[in-house]
């Protein structure tokens, strides 16, 4: 007799069930009383010792918070430790943010947090293809979940990604569509799990629809910072044959690059198309077509799979351990003046909103 029994009589879900047995006051009377009922029909016996392991939890998650540099719009990850912190409350677990110099000393800060109890598992962050992380904490049995998944044995721990081959992909599909056939790309140097998958967006993308023979010297490189934006954009404007349109590996490479078509006399969106990926605040205010990440759903899906591993009580009653988590969402195109301005809209005035540093 398991849970699962109890909650499939009772007609509801297995968290209910457990709100009945370990905090009934969060649960309505009526159900509380269905439930209660089933339990004695059934004669359900839940694991005292395993429930009495899960409430010595620390019910604290950690995380490393990275620097944010001076020259960058982008806040994903502040974005995505608020919905984590916002998942994690309601079921009363919180998030214990620390730094560290670099993915050696974060591994060592994660593996003597979990040891001294301090925290129940971890979450990782800023993924690279060959990440160390993952291989370390694992041979420590130190539960953790990743936002994002390295290049290869991604089935033996829990993870969930945003496909950002997609985000690119929608974005030269979109410009296409609109005409456009000289199409570059801003990106990061190889190496990011992130940055790779969407330069790959824009080369299959550019590969389907026919254009990349005439687009290969339209990918440029450069690190995340609205200074190179602006140098890259610059150097395929000042190429015979510049791109029509562009599309940015981020929001805050586009900026960059919308600085650059200004300072050449061009406007955003009628002689030229720039579109960004994160879809940050700043798109918002300068009418940036970019890219929207579900962070807030991958927050929820990444707090949700640490409580599972974390759960002491997990198999306890009888039932198998659920397979790690291995989610890939889909981002959404979110078009703006930058690249289809309306007929009736002004454009935006880059001088009234410089992001220059």
């Amino acid at each position: 007799m398991t849970i699962s029994d109890v909650a499939e009589a009772a007609g509801v879900s297995r968290q209910t069930v457990s709100n009945v047995l370990n905090a009934p006051e969060r649960v309505r009377a009526e159900t509380r009383e269905r439930v209660t009922r089933v339990i004695a029909e059934l004669g359900y016996h839940p694991n005292h010792m395993a429930r009495s392991l899960r409430a010595s939890s620390p019910r604290m998650i950690g995380c490393r918070i990275l620097p944010v540099h001076a020259e960058t719009v982008a806040a994903i990850q502040d974005r995505f430790l608020h919905a984590l912190a916002e998942a994690g409350q309601e079921c009363d677990h919180h998030v214990l943010l620390f730094t560290a110099a670099d993915v050696a000393a974060e591994t060592e800060r994660c593996t003597t947090l979990w040891r001294a109890g301090a925290v129940s598992g971890v979450v990782l962050y800023d993924i690279t293809p060959d990440d160390p992380r993952v291989g370390r904490l694992t041979a420590a049995g130190v539960p953790f979940t990743a936002f994002g998944r390295t290049a290869t044995s991604t089935e033996q721990y829990s993870w969930a990604d945003v496909d950002n081959a997609a985000g690119t992909a929608a974005a030269i599909d979109h410009l296409v569509a609109a005409g456009h056939r000289r199409i570059g790309f801003l990106g990061w140097p190889e190496g990011s799990s992130v940055g790779d998958a969407r330069a790959r967006g824009w080369l299959t993308a550019m590969d389907r629809h026919g254009l990349l023979a005439g687009s290969h010297r339209l990918d440029v490189r450069g690190g995340d910072t609205t200074s190179n934006g602006t140098r890259l954009m610059a150097e395929l404007l000042d190429r015979p044959g510049p791109p029509t349109a562009v599309v940015a590996v981020t929001d805050t490479l586009a900026v960059g690059a919308l600085h650059a078509v200004r300072d050449h006399g061009l406007i955003p969106g009628r002689d030229i198309a720039v579109v960004g990926f994160d879809d940050s605040p700043a798109a918002t205010a300068l009418g940036l077509t970019s890219v929207r990440q579900p962070i807030e759903e991958v927050g929820r899906l990444v707090m949700a799979e640490m409580l599972r591993l974390t759960d002491r009580t997990s198999g306890a009653d009888g039932e198998p351990p659920a397979e790690p988590l291995h989610r890939v969402l889909t981002p959404e195109l979110v078009v703006r003046a930058s690249s289809a301005p309306l007929a009736d809209a002004p454009l935006f005035d880059l001088e009234a909103h410089s992001l220059r540093p």
